[in-house]
């Protein structure tokens, strides 16, 4: 459901999204600029509202930071580029897991990649290892942060400190990796 609301003397419209799924709150920003709340079922009009203005300084920095890529073919999600670096992004992730792995010692299933709008992998509780085709795209540093990541989630299916000290004995930088990774979100859209 598209709504507006007025911030800093700019009216902002997003489209409210009420999920049965969601815990909390959550604000996104596209390339196209639109902009996506999304919360749980139960939350008031006033709530919603109350977020968005507290996240008013991020919301404009991500609206103008995407403005730049107007007009431009960056990162658009397409059937024809997912089979195009498919295989790539496979051949990368077996191969990166299997080196990392040799270190970590983790069971899993299988590898996936999945052509997602708005992740890097995941990590499935049948130890599944899913990644998105685009880790094809990415620069060494970060494909292998990612692969890293998910691998960890084998044994660490959270955020918890251990699973960052997991993610450490492989990437002890993987803070400004993360970071960097997090510039490059862009790819996704």
């Amino acid at each position: 459901m598209k709504k507006q609301i007025a911030l800093q003397n700019r009216k902002i419209t997003y489209t409210l999204r009420k999920s049965q799924r969601a815990r909390r709150m959550r604000l996104a920003v596209y390339l196209g600029g639109s902009v996506v709340v999304t919360t749980p079922h139960d939350l008031s009009q006033m709530e919603v509202e109350k977020f968005i203005r507290a996240k008013t300084r991020w919301l404009f920095s991500k609206i103008d930071f995407f403005k730049q890529f107007t007009g431009r073919e960056i990162g658009r999600r397409n059937h024809r580029q997912y089979l195009k670096y498919k295989d790539e992004a496979y051949r990368l992730a077996a191969e990166r897991v299997e080196h990392f792995n040799a270190f970590y010692g983790f069971t899993f299933n299988q590898i996936n990649i999945k052509n997602q709008k708005t992740r890097w992998g995941s990590c499935s509780k049948k130890g599944n290892l899913n990644f998105n085709y685009k880790i094809a795209l990415l620069p060494p540093e970060l494909a292998d942060y990612v692969i890293v990541h998910e691998l960890c989630h084998l044994r660490e299916f959270n955020h918890s400190k251990k699973f960052w000290a997991l993610v450490a004995k492989a990437l002890p930088d993987y803070a400004s990796i993360q970071e960097n990774l997090r510039k490059a979100g862009i790819l996704l859209q």
